[in-house]
């Protein structure tokens, strides 16, 4: 295939999954607003959790960084590790959802046509709501340790929409992977542990040195974390290595849509 023609297909797919997903856009409103009820269905916290989790979290690495092993920090260390908790929880529970989103939907699959996009997408908006009700402890947080923004806080849905570009294009491939190789979920936790941890989730990268630390310097989730707290705590603007993240995030999201798109075709044979 030429490079002209490579292009043109790609232009009509663009074109196609755009379309598509602008015709079935109420099909993804009530599909997400399902997921979210039936999350908290016949729960005592229901949105509560959202915000437990990252608090529980942040209470015992802070015991262990502050008082175990102190870290030298810039800043309080419960609003350093709580920022990045909450938007790595953000990322995590968007993909454990969508790793099965495909295959708990097997009968939907088969039998109805609409994008199977809508899937993952939907597994990243209802995680985005858990993620907007845990802001409401970053801000109190703030305010407790007397953080004030400045007016770097501008570039936040910069680094959001950075953030969901990224979240969403691992969210398809994930979701695509295991509904062609069902041991996928299952390496999918410990991957993710692991992942965590060889992020700027609890520590500072530059208190990491060797080659664990260039690894996580080249793990995107680093520059994604490490932009939330500038522009919330520092009061700075995400660097211009920020832009290589931002271009690693839209072309990540480019090639997992129109990879996903294209193989959805063969999705009904191997539900």
């Amino acid at each position: 295939m030429s490079a002209a023609a490579a292009v043109t297909r790609l232009a009509g797919d663009l074109k196609e999954m755009a379309g598509e997903q602008y015709t079935f856009r109420e099909l993804l409103y009530q599909m997400t607003r399902r997921d979210l009820l039936l999350r908290y269905k016949q729960t005592v916290m229901g949105f509560g959790w959202a915000i437990f989790m990252p608090l529980v979290n942040t209470a015992v690495f802070s015991v262990i960084f502050t008082r175990v092993a102190p870290l030298e920090m810039t800043m309080p260390y419960p609003l350093f590790a709580f920022c990045g908790l909450l938007a790595w929880n953000f990322t995590a529970s968007s993909l454990r959802f969508a790793v099965t989103s495909l295959t708990a939907n097997s009968s939907l699959v088969t039998k109805v046509y609409f994008p199977r996009e809508i899937f993952p997408i939907s597994a990243v908006l209802v995680s985005l709501v858990d993620f907007a009700v845990g802001s409401i402890v970053l801000v109190a947080l703030m305010i407790y340790y007397q953080v004030v923004p400045t007016a770097a806080i501008a570039a936040l849905p910069w680094v959001l929409l950075v953030h969901v570009m990224f979240t969403l294009s691992m969210a398809m491939i994930l979701a695509m992977a295991n509904l062609f190789y069902r041991d996928v979920k299952y390496l999918f936790e410990l991957l993710l542990t692991v992942w965590m941890f060889m992020s700027a989730v609890l520590y500072p990268v530059d208190k990491v040195g060797g080659l664990t630390g260039q690894i996580m310097a080249l793990n995107p989730m680093t520059p994604i974390l490490e932009a939330y707290r500038d522009v919330l705590l520092r009061g700075r603007t995400p660097d211009a290595s920020f832009m290589v993240t931002t271009g690693v995030a839209a072309l990540m999201l480019l090639v997992a849509w129109v990879i996903f798109h294209r193989a959805e075709y063969e999705f009904a044979e191997n539900v």
